[in-house]
């Protein structure tokens, strides 16, 4: 028994697949198919743009147009990809996305792995949301690599339910429009649903889906995220999954609608442009330009220490009760390579503030109690 996750926009949407399979899944099978971009972003991947399969060693070919991504597998350098080590630390089978043959080569991508597999269910699953995105959204700064599985799966000659876990943890849409589209309630997930995944979280740094696995332990607050400082409510809401109706979805997202024939990246890029005004690639490459220039220097405790005491005291007045160690790094202007190391300076210094995955702000002061 096969059952097959998509994981709309790589990266953290990846690891919430592993959750989604052991929450929804675990009685029935051990392991799923989970398709994901290698699309690790500039913390982890110092090239724009997602990852081929000509960006790696030591792949496996599980149909014509689909790789799976081994432990053994090694991005070629400067590339970096965090799916090696999810297979090396998960019993699932992660398959690569190839967005670069654009819709069309998803679709067949797809239709290739239903043809080979045989599914029992086939789930899209995207944290946060903002694959309900129509486009102009003020928010919205990532809609490209949820619009082109959309667009696929919407494409696709087999049964694929979209769920929506984390209602708003991306940031990218206000939470209250979210809700308003979602359909019914899935699963609600608890501490427990977090197991398999929780090792992955002390080093994964998707910021949404570490929410979402906070929040099923029962962290409630207000946490701030990304380089810009961005504050996301953690509720009662967010660690559920919703079922939506994919072609309302498919209706709601233009750039989805504007791609369905591209047969390119380039294309759907051009696209993005258009119905967006911007291309997310594009600000990865403006900002991967920048962090060139920035220097690794060697982290200095004291001086790192200092500057997070004045953070936190600012933070907490704007109300924040907890941020992530990704958010940490970008405020203390450290390059993204030191957010290990910073981690594990604020571990050994204060652990009474981790909630796991999370930093908590309230934790040492003393005017408040942690949610």
């Amino acid at each position: 028994m096969t059952r097959l996750i998509v994981a709309a926009g790589g990266g953290g949407d990846a690891v919430a697949a592993a959750m989604l399979a052991a929450a929804l899944y675990g009685d029935e099978t051990r392991a799923a198919v989970i398709l994901t971009y290698a699309w690790d972003r500039l913390l982890v991947d110092p090239v724009p743009g997602p990852r081929s399969p000509s960006d790696f060693t030591g792949l496996e070919p599980l149909t014509r147009s689909v790789w799976s991504v081994p432990p053994e597998a090694h991005p070629i350098a400067p590339a970096g990809s965090t799916l090696p080590r999810l297979a090396a630390e998960l019993p699932h089978t992660f398959a690569l996305i190839n967005p670069y043959n654009g819709v069309e080569g998803l679709v067949r991508q797809l239709e290739e792995l239903v043809s080979h597999l045989e599914p029992t269910s086939i789930d899209l699953l995207d944290v946060g949301g903002d694959i309900l995105a129509r486009g102009n959204e003020p928010t919205l700064k990532s809609p490209l690599a949820d619009a082109l599985t959309l667009a696929a799966c919407c494409q696709v000659n087999a049964p694929i339910r979209l769920l929506v876990a984390g209602p708003g943890l991306d940031g990218e849409l206000p939470v209250n429009e979210v809700l308003s589209v979602l359909g019914p309630l899935v699963h609600t997930f608890t501490e427990k649903d977090v197991e398999p995944v929780s090792a992955i979280l002390e080093w994964h740094p998707s910021e949404a889906t570490g929410m979402l696995a906070a929040t099923a332990r029962g962290v409630r607050g207000i946490c701030e995220v990304r380089d810009a400082g961005l504050p996301i409510s953690l509720t009662n809401d967010s660690p559920t999954a919703h079922e939506v109706d994919l072609e309302t979805a498919l209706r709601r997202n233009e750039l989805a609608g504007a791609i369905l024939s591209t047969t390119t990246l380039t294309e759907a890029e051009t696209h993005s442009r258009e119905v967006c005004g911007y291309s997310e690639i594009d600000y990865e490459r403006n900002k991967a330009a920048q962090l060139e220039d920035q220097l690794a220097e060697e982290l200095e405790p004291g001086i790192v220490l200092s500057q997070l005491d004045k953070f936190e005291d600012e933070a907490r007045s704007r109300g924040i009760t907890h941020t992530t160690f990704r958010r940490l790094t970008e405020a203390l202007n450290l390059p993204g390579s030191q957010r290990e190391t910073l981690r594990t300076l604020l571990m050994e210094t204060t652990p009474e503030q981790y909630a796991a995955p999370l930093w908590d702000l309230t934790a040492t002061d003393p005017g408040t109690s942690s949610p």
